[in-house]
């Protein structure tokens, strides 16, 4: 069986002398989305950075299209392919929506403008305000510029941290529609959300943490029908 587009294996690993991660493992098919969901505190984020080179593992792989990249920066791994959106201080402010774009083609020499044309379709509203500083936009569409710049790296891997974290449900929704778009264009996404249940909705595959572990994983389908994850998780 051909092994997953990404797939980080056994992960182990955390800050300092604690580990935060136990014998964790995450995957994501070509094309595909999954979804790491599961209660605070358990480690959701801290994978998703493991995953990217932000942690150091003590035990377990990072593979990429059939590479170990485990030892790589995030600088290395993001030349691969790979990008990452954090949930927190993920635009320049100060800068308008289209240098933000610009600022995320940092590492290119060809000719950006057919990427920049791609994400102003992907997100028309950037298009209406790409004058205008990143800082002054609404929590929905600063978030719509901060995947925009991903996607301006031509990322053949795409990293989301609770893309959804304090935006209005018709936001969440209109979000969750771009990035099965994303998906669609042959572009792997990985992403932790808070809002699992939705999430869910939209995942090929689904990893439940708990304590840093595995405690469950199949397609979103299959866990949003499982009794107990729905008892324990997605609040009945």
């Amino acid at each position: 069986m051909a092994e997953p587009f990404l797939i980080g294996e056994n992960m182990t690993g955390g800050y300092g002398k604690a580990d935060i991660l136990h014998d964790c493992t995450v995957a994501v098919e070509k094309g595909r989305i999954a979804v790491i969901v599961g209660p605070n505190g358990a480690g959701k984020s801290t994978a998703m950075k493991a995953v990217f080179g932000m942690l150091p593992l003590r035990a377990g792989t990072v593979r990429l299209n059939g590479e170990d990249i485990t030892a790589l920066s995030p600088q290395d791994r993001v030349a691969r392919g790979m990008a990452f959106v954090p949930q927190n201080q993920n635009i320049f402010t100060s800068l308008t929506v289209e240098e933000n774009l610009e600022m995320g083609a940092f590492l290119r020499r060809d000719d950006i403008r057919p990427t920049i044309e791609e994400v102003y379709n992907l997100f028309p509203i950037l298009r209406e305000k790409r004058r205008q500083p990143a800082g002054e936009l609404s929590g929905g569409q600063r978030q719509q510029v901060a995947v925009g710049r991903a996607l301006m790296t031509r990322p053949s891997l795409l990293m989301l941290d609770e893309p959804t974290a304090g935006v209005s449900p018709i936001v969440m929704d209109e979000l969750f529609d771009r990035i099965i778009e994303v998906a669609r264009s042959g572009i792997s996404i990985l992403m932790v959300e808070q809002n699992a249940r939705q999430a869910l909705e939209i995942a090929d595959r689904g990893y439940v943490l708990v304590q840093g572990s595995n405690a469950y994983t199949d397609t979103g389908k299959a866990l949003l029908a499982d009794p107990e994850v729905r008892r324990t998780f997605l609040g009945g």
